[in-house]
């Protein structure tokens, strides 16, 4: 479910803004005026006394970010520089980091507010490409003795730091300010948006209070309703709904628009809502799209949304390439003790081979072969039919506590995933992605509809979505959902965070059988 900021803006300002209505003659200059003296929106006069909503304060994550970047880039640096005896290397990387740091302050990276600037990957792009910029005036202005290739080497490191953190702070966490959201709009609308937002948790919107408009019966459980606003506009709109946000010190109001509240009632509602110093959001009808691919722009008076196509190819898709190439090669280098050991574990622990190799569906639909260390008994695959009935997930996986063909050395890696490494080979060769949906059999496919099938827009993935958000514990609607927004709105940046977060929950094992 998306949702669009409203700005506090004056659209009173100068003549001849880029999309905004303007008067053409003295008689529509005249007629403007006495509409807006007749449709002014009350104001309503803050009681002292009342509670003020809760004002935005800098969280801790923005100062941890910033310090983040500034250690990412500042310890390699040093580390390089130091190996590669260039003098004062502490003085110089100390410098650089807090110029890294400073820069990418300075172009918003560390806060939460809507800007038409890209981040994630793109964005660190260009703030170390701005930094060398910068770092090249100061070399020349001070003289540096410190060689400028080496320089240009030492700070690398900043970049990729820069990239993870982005991608980490793209994705819900624990410990975040939680926004107290009165909801606002017709039953239905409201009824909709409360029932998404209170379904899950990987957001900061804490629903508190509704106020519906019209006379239908609004039925939310457990959610108070301070007031009601009349079908057509009332001079107490904004009146009642600022009593709502006081009494229960919300700190967002979010509109569901609709027929009784849209055009000039809506926007004489935002007017008393800035003035109250209330934050106002919309809810759209958009859903299952970032807000990195949505871009407001204004049109005639009409506030339009821009939304860019997923990404398919480019630059981004070029450096994704390259970076799961990079990374299952260094993977399978590094891992190669532990590869070893699970093989022999599986090796001596049951008959059978040590991998599992099985056909799957990729990136347009295209098979190949997927390896797996094996974790169920020789003939799992003949036994499968005689376990039909027992499929504990709906839709075409076949999941279930307890298999009975499972191993017991299988089981344990299935609980740390450790069965999922020789999948690198599969990345290596460019079957797979380290980050991407979860790669279906055959019959699997064969029974998608138009929706599951775009699952298959891009490459399957070692890790994604599904993997940290609970595994075989989800439905198959849900495994879906997740899988499909990662096939709209994936970047290098979000795969970074999700390489992160696959750590946690390969170490908490939730969903795993």
């Amino acid at each position: 479910m998306g949702h669009v900021e409203i700005p506090d803006t004056d659209l009173s300002g100068p003549v001849g803004l880029r999309g905004a209505p303007r008067p053409r003659t003295a008689a529509s200059r005249n007629r403007t005026a006495a509409l807006e003296q007749l449709w002014r929106a009350p104001t309503a006069q803050r009681d002292p006394a009342g509670r003020a909503p809760a004002r935005r304060r800098p969280e801790p994550g923005q100062a941890l970010a910033a310090l983040t970047d500034l250690l990412g880039l500042a310890g390699p640096a040093w580390l390089l520089l130091h190996t590669g005896d260039q003098p004062r290397p502490v003085a110089a990387a100390a410098v650089a980091g807090l110029v890294w740091a400073g820069l990418r302050g300075a172009r918003g990276r560390y806060t939460d507010r809507p800007r038409t600037a890209p981040g994630g990957a793109f964005g660190a792009v260009g703030d170390w490409l701005v930094l060398i910029g910068l770092l090249a005036v100061l070399h020349t202005a001070a003289g540096s003795p410190v060689d400028p290739a080496t320089a240009v080497v030492a700070v690398a490191p900043g970049l990729l730091v820069a990239t993870a953190v982005a991608g980490l702070r793209r994705w819900p966490r624990s410990g975040r300010r939680v926004r107290r959201v009165l909801l606002v709009g017709e039953a239905s609308g409201v009824g909709r948006a409360a029932e998404l937002l209170n379904s899950r948790t990987d957001h900061d919107y804490c629903l508190v209070a509704a106020i519906p408009v019209g006379a239908a019966r609004l039925e939310l459980d457990g959610v108070q309703v301070p007031g009601r606003l009349a079908s057509c506009p009332a001079d107490d709109d904004v009146t009642t709904v600022l009593g709502g946000v006081y009494a229960h010190a919300a700190d967002l109001v979010l509109v569901a628009p609709g027929p009784q509240l849209t055009g000039d009632r809506l926007r004489r509602l935002g007017w008393g809502l800035h003035d109250g110093g209330v934050a106002l959001s919309v809810v759209s009808e958009l859903s299952g799209v970032a807000a990195e691919r949505v871009r407001p722009v204004t049109a005639a008076g009409l506030t339009l949304l821009h939304i860019a196509p997923p990404l398919r190819g480019g630059p981004q898709a070029v450096l994704k390439n390259v970076l799961d190439r990079t990374g299952a090669l260094f993977g399978l280098l590094t891992l190669a003790p532990v590869l070893l050991a699970v093989a022999l574990s599986v090796r001596l622990s049951s008959r059978g081979p040590v991998f599992h190799r099985q056909v799957r569906q990729g990136q347009h639909n295209r098979p190949f072969t997927m390896w797996k260390f094996r974790t169920m008994v020789a003939e799992a695959e003949s036994l499968k039919a005689q376990l039909a009935a027992s499929n504990e997930v709906d839709g075409p996986l076949f999941k279930m506590r307890g298999d009975p063909r499972v191993t017991p050395v299988g089981r344990m890696l299935r609980r740390t995933s450790l069965d999922e490494l020789p999948q690198l080979v599969n990345v290596l060769l460019g079957h797979m992605s380290l980050v991407g949906p979860r790669p279906p059999l055959p019959e699997e496919a064969s029974r998608y509809d138009e929706r599951e099938h775009r699952r298959l827009a891009v490459k399957p993935g070692l890790t994604g979505l599904w993997q940290v958000s609970g595994r075989s514990d989800l439905t198959w609607q849900e495994t879906v959902s997740l899988d499909l927004w990662y096939v709209d709105n994936w970047s290098v940046a979000a795969d970074m965070g999700l390489l992160a977060r696959t750590v946690r929950a390969v170490a908490d094992g939730r969903g795993a059988y």
